[in-house]
């Protein structure tokens, strides 16, 4: 099995399905990259056994087919060290030894039996599809993904839920404090009526979605049964175990009346929320907001060590004056994932949860993130 391949464009499809890989693995085999030769196609895969990562390149130059499952640290650190330039692989299909030759030099491995990497995982009968446009899957991914939590008796909070009905695609993601619901329309799907289906994905294969989306373009295929998931984008496939369990009822937490609206510059906000924070209880991080004919007081105190923090910027509010007291770090989390210039803040009471909402949504999406108050002493 001979082929030749630039070694950059090797080691930024190698960089990207590396992040699979653990750092202790139940398996010695999933420390490899397999590396799978057909005609002029080579296919790279990465995997953990709970998430398989897949990426292939075009060669101009290749000889045999087979496949080679290959140490995949030595590998990286000797890619990373050469500038652009063509590598020659040759592996010896009986011995699997493996010899890199470059412009002043040969690099040798010994390669491992590519037949015992485990076998990916098989979708059922009740297959479901969707398709929608990446740079919508991308956003709405990035926008939640923050709100994930690491609950160990509660897995189903650990991942990002896809509900999906006749009419739209809705991704949510809770860690009980805060939530993020994001709408989106998709191009097509195998719902109808009355229909919904629902999985939910993974914290770390949504990370890896979200770092090889932006790279890519044109459509994703997602296809599911009640197990594991598939995603197919033009350069990569994932596949992954879904989390098992039934999802909250995140409508149902989400308030409905709430006579309070107040709506601010969302980076202003921001920059007050980072200054005064520095002033709150290092174990509550607690800050207080009280509103009042179109200003925001902003205000953090720490009595331990006697010293505090206030500041007062503007807003469009009129109405009985409220107070409310929030997570400072949370509530600087959420401003910092939208992007609207503006934002509207909606609340029924200090003991009730508080929505923020952008002003105006982008086009074919519609967030809304949740957070819940601290109680305040006064």
């Amino acid at each position: 099995m001979k082929f030749i391949v630039s070694s950059t464009d090797l080691l930024s499809h190698l960089q990207a399905i590396s992040r699979v890989i653990n750092n202790k693995n139940s398996l010695p085999i999933l420390d490899n990259f397999l590396f799978q030769l057909e005609g002029n196609t080579l296919t790279m895969t990465a995997s953990d056994i709970e998430t398989t990562l897949i990426t292939s390149m075009e060669l101009e130059t290749a000889e045999g087919n087979g496949k080679v499952a290959v140490a995949s640290r030595l590998l990286l650190d000797t890619l990373r060290e050469f500038s652009d330039q063509p590598l020659n692989f040759n592996i010896n299909d009986s011995n699997l030894a493996m010899v890199i030759t470059s412009a002043n030099g040969s690099y040798n491995f010994i390669g491992q039996n590519g037949d015992e990497y485990p076998k990916l995982p098989q979708l059922g009968d009740e297959v479901k599809t969707l398709s929608l446009p990446v740079s919508t899957l991308s956003s709405g991914i990035s926008k939640t993904l923050f709100c994930t939590a690491d609950d160990e008796l509660r897995p189903v909070m650990n991942g990002i839920y896809f509900d999906i009905t006749a009419e739209n695609l809705t991704l949510v993601a809770t860690d009980a404090h805060k939530l993020v619901r994001y709408k989106t329309t998709y191009t097509s799907a195998s719902v109808e009526g009355e229909e919904t289906v629902n999985f939910i994905l993974p914290k770390k294969p949504a990370n890896m979605l979200k770092n090889i989306l932006p790279k890519e373009s044109g459509e994703v295929e997602i296809s599911f049964d009640n197990k594991n998931a598939h995603f197919k984008l033009a350069n990569y496939t994932m596949i992954c175990r879904q989390v098992e369990g039934r999802f909250p009822n995140y409508n149902g937490v989400i308030p409905k009346a709430n006579p309070y609206k107040i709506i601010i510059d969302r980076v202003t906000l921001l920059n007050a929320l980072k200054r005064v924070s520095v002033f709150a209880n290092q174990a509550s991080n607690l800050v207080k907001l009280a509103f009042n004919n179109n200003q925001i007081h902003i205000s953090a105190q720490d009595i331990d060590f006697s010293i505090s923090a206030e500041e007062t910027i503007s807003c469009q509010f009129e109405g009985d004056p409220i107070k409310i007291g929030f997570k400072s770090s949370f509530l600087i989390e959420i401003l910092g994932n939208i992007n609207a210039s503006d934002i509207v803040m909606e609340m029924s009471d200090a003991s009730r949860a508080g929505l923020i909402l952008p002003f105006e949504n982008e086009e074919n999406e519609e967030i809304l993130m949740l957070l819940m108050p601290m109680l305040l002493n006064d």
